[in-house]
């Protein structure tokens, strides 16, 4: 009597347990929105170019951070691994030089631009399949960061107008970029499909940075733009 009751409870336990439903399982798909700033971090450059001549100790000095509405994608391939994707709304930045030869033109902001920062990456859960509400991960991938809107400055075109003496507006073309991105977040589920998300991303973004006049053909060219952000976002998330 005594080893049915036990083999009552065992198996009462077993289908207690089949039934939770798991905070994540292979073929959900969480969808996330929040705010989310990419913070340019390191940024510099080689020395700047002045119609292909070196500006000795002039080169980009800072890309000014930007926050916009963030969106995130998984894709859970397996209980534990997913595919993540990264979007969002354009970003907007300023584009400072610092330098003798800049400080003595007057040019401190050069320009700015646009971008967008599509990410993909491949992200590992470990409590994935299991009935965890906290649901952290960790992983990495690719971006290609593509550069639009770009201005050249009032300050820019002034300043080389004394040197050129010729007023004129400059184009400004930067490069898209392709490089490693690193991801790493969690969720935590309040109900059985709605979570609060906390996400980090760190980019290899590199392009380089051309103004060139629209009247003499005035070239000032920044190579090796170094811009490696750190991408925050924090929001909310639903899983289907």
């Amino acid at each position: 009597m005594k080893k049915l009751t036990l083999l009552t409870a065992i198996l009462a336990a077993s289908a207690t347990l089949s039934g939770q439903a798991m905070a994540l399982e292979a073929g959900d798909i969480i969808v996330r929105a929040g705010a989310a700033s990419v913070n340019p971090s390191g940024e510099d450059s080689d020395d700047l170019l002045l119609n292909g001549s070196p500006l000795a100790g002039n080169q980009v000095s800072s890309i000014d951070s930007n926050t916009q509405l963030g969106l995130t994608l998984t894709w859970m391939v397996t209980d534990q691994v997913g595919l993540g994707l990264l979007a969002a709304t354009p970003f907007e930045h300023d584009i400072k030089v610092e330098g003798p030869t800049m400080a003595a033109l007057g040019i401190n902001k050069a320009g700015s631009t646009k971008h967008l920062p599509p990410t993909l990456t491949a992200l590992y859960h470990p409590l994935g399949g299991t009935d965890s509400k906290f649901q952290p991960y960790l992983g990495a991938g690719i971006n290609y960061t593509t550069f639009f809107d770009e201005e050249a400055s009032s300050q820019l075109e002034n300043g080389l107008a004394a040197v050129t003496t010729v007023n004129e507006k400059y184009d400004l073309d930067l490069d898209d970029s392709w490089g490693m991105a690193f991801h790493a977040g969690a969720d935590y589920f309040i109900t059985d499909n709605l979570a609060v998300n906390a996400s980090v991303w760190k980019l290899n973004i590199q392009t380089e940075a051309e103004f060139k006049g629209k009247t003499t053909g005035t070239r000032v060219k920044a190579k090796d733009v170094d811009i490696n952000p750190w991408v925050y976002m924090v929001g909310i998330g639903y899983k289907f």
